[in-house]
C-alpha cells in the first residue's frame, strides 16, 4: 500500500478531546488504502511549560539536560494518540525519534537530522500497525537525545516521508494551507493552491509560522511533496512542491511575511581592516545563532558600523559573545534594539519584473513608515522597520500588489 507521513502539531493534539479527533481521521486514512505514519509535536504549550520551568531554575540550563526534560512532550503525545487509535480497533505502535532511527549531529537545542534508519518503522508497518513517531527529536551520532529547534516536528515528518518513500507528507495544523500573508494580521489575504520550495523557504524564514524552514529545504532536497492542510477540516490545502520557470513567472508576488521575533545588533566604530567580519560572525556562528540581514557602513577614519538581525529568542548567547568580541576586535561597543521588525516580500516572478523594489518602498512612503536596513535576494525582497508598524506596513505592501481574495500578485 502507499505510504502517507500525517504531521500533527501541538494546537492539534492539545487536549484528549482532539487527540481523539485526530484519532478519527488517522483511522479513515488507514481505511482509505494507505499505511499511515503519523508525527506529533507536543500538547499544546507543554515544551513552552517545561522549558519555563528549567528556567526558574537557572536561566542558562544545561544543554544535554535540557533535550532530555524537553523530548518528554512528544513521548506524552505519541503514547496517547496510539492508546486512542488502538481504542478505535486499528493497530498503532509509538515510538521516539531513537527508535525511529532518527540520527542527529551532536548540536543539543538545534541538531540537524543527518540520516534516517526506518528498518523499525518499515517492520511495524508491515506489521499492520499506524505508526506514531515523536517529532523534534532524535539520536545523536554520539548516543545522546537531541532536540531539532522550534517547528523541528515538520523536519521530522519531512524526513521521515522521504526515508520511506511516502506520496507526501501532511503538514496538519491550525491554519488551512499558505495565505499570501498572516490572516490574523490581514483579514484579506488569499490561500495559495501551490507554492514553490524556493518561495516557501523565503516565506518560512521571513517570519511565515506555517512550514519550518529547514523542512522545506529538506522537502526540496529530498523531492517530498508537502501538503499543508488542517487538522480540524477536511478541505484541501496548499502543496509546496517543485514548480516550473513558466509557472513561477505567471504570478509575480507569493505573498508577504512579518517577523516580530529579531533583533537589531548595532557594532559601532569597528576597525575596519580585513578579517574582523570573519571574526565577528564566526563567533557568533559557534554558537550556533543563525543571523540573517547584514550592512556595513562606509568607513570614516578607518572605522565602520556593522549591523545584522538574529533572534530574539538568542538574546542572552549573543550579548555574551559580542560582549567577548568587542574586546577582542576593538570595537567601542555593540547595542541590541528589540523594537524592530522584519516584512518581506517574496514572489519568484520578481526576478523578470524590474521595479518590485521601488513599489514596495512606495507603499511603505505612503504609510509613513521609515525603512532601517534592506535585504534583498532574487525571489525576497526584505526591510527592517520599527515593531509599532510591522502590521500596519505589511498590510499596505499586500495591498500595494494586489494579493487580497481575489488578487493575482500581479502588476
Amino acid at each position: 500500500m502507499p505510504i502517507i507521513v500525517q504531521k500533527y502539531g501541538g494546537t492539534s493534539v492539545g487536549s484528549t478531546d482532539r487527540l481523539r479527533h485526530v484519532a478519527d481521521r488517522v483511522v479513515q486514512a488507514k481505511e482509505a488504502g494507505y499505511d499511515v505514519v503519523v508525527v506529533v509535536s507536543a500538547m499544546g504549550e507543554t515544551t513552552d511549560d517545561l522549558l519555563a520551568m528549567a528556567n526558574q531554575i537557572t536561566p542558562t540550563p544545561e544543554p544535554r539536560e535540557l533535550d532530555m526534560l524537553l523530548t518528554a512532550g512528544e513521548r506524552i503525545a505519541m503514547s496517547l494518540l496510539a492508546i486512542a487509535i488502538n481504542a478505535r480497533g486499528c493497530k498503532a505502535a509509538s515510538y521516539t525519534g531513537s527508535q525511529a532511527g532518527i540520527i542527529t549531529d551532536t548540536q543539543h537545542g538545534k541538531a540537524k537530522i543527518v540520516e534516517i534508519r526506518p528498518k523499525r518503522v518499515l517492520e511495524s508497518i508491515q506489521a499492520g500497525n499506524v505508526v506514531i513517531v515523536a517529532g523534534f527529536q532524535g539520536l545523536s551520532s554520539s548516543y545522546e537525545i537531541t532536540t531539532l529547534g522550534r517547528g523541528g516536528s515538520d523536519t521530522t515528518a519531512v524526513a521521515m516521508a522521504a526515508a520511506l518513500g511516502a506520496d507526501a507528507c501532511e503538514i496538519c495544523t491550525d491554519v488551512d494551507g499558505v495565505y499570501t500573508a498572516d490572516p490574523r494580521v490581514e483579514p484579506r489575504a488569499r490561500k495559495l493552491p501551490v507554492v514553490s520550495y524556493d518561495e516557501m523557504m523565503e516565506l518560512a524564514a521571513a517570519g511565515a509560522k506555517v512550514l519550518q524552514s529547514r523542512s522545506v529545504e529538506y522537502a526540496r532536497r529530498h523531492g517530498v511533496r508537502i501538503h499543508v492542510r488542517s487538522s480540524f477540516e477536511d478541505v484541501p490545502g496548499t502543496w509546496v512542491q517543485e514548480v516550473d520557470e513558466e509557472q513561477m513567472e505567471g504570478v509575480m508576488i507569493s505573498g508577504v511575511a512579518l517577523d516580530v521575533e529579531e533583533a537589531k545588533v548595532t557594532l559601532d566604530r569597528v576597525p575596519d581592516r580585513p578579517g574582523v567580519a570573519a571574526t565577528v560572525f564566526r563567533a557568533i556562528a559557534s554558537e550556533a545563532i543563525n543571523i540573517d540581514m547584514i550592512v556595513q557602513n562606509v568607513s570614516h577614519d578607518g572605522r565602520t558600523d556593522l549591523s545584522f538581525t538574529a533572534p530574539i529568542a538568542e538574546r542572552a548567547h549573543l550579548e555574551a559573545v559580542l560582549d567577548r568580541i568587542v574586546k577582542e576586535i576593538g570595537a567601542e561597543r555593540f547595542t541590541l534594539d528589540d523594537g524592530v521588525a522584519k516584512i518581506s516580500l517574496v514572489g519568484a516572478g520578481m526576478k523578470s519584473h524590474p521595479g518590485v523594489a521601488a513599489d514596495m518602498f512606495d507603499a511603505l512612503a505612503a504609510e509613513g513608515v521609515n525603512i532601517e536596513m534592506i535585504s534583498t535576494s532574487p525571489i525576497r525582497i526584505s526591510c527592517v522597520v520599527r515593531k509599532q508598524d510591522g502590521e500596519r506596513a505589511l498590510r499596505a505592501v499586500h495591498a500595494r500588489f494586489g494579493l487580497e481574495d481575489g488578487g493575482s500578485g500581479e502588476r
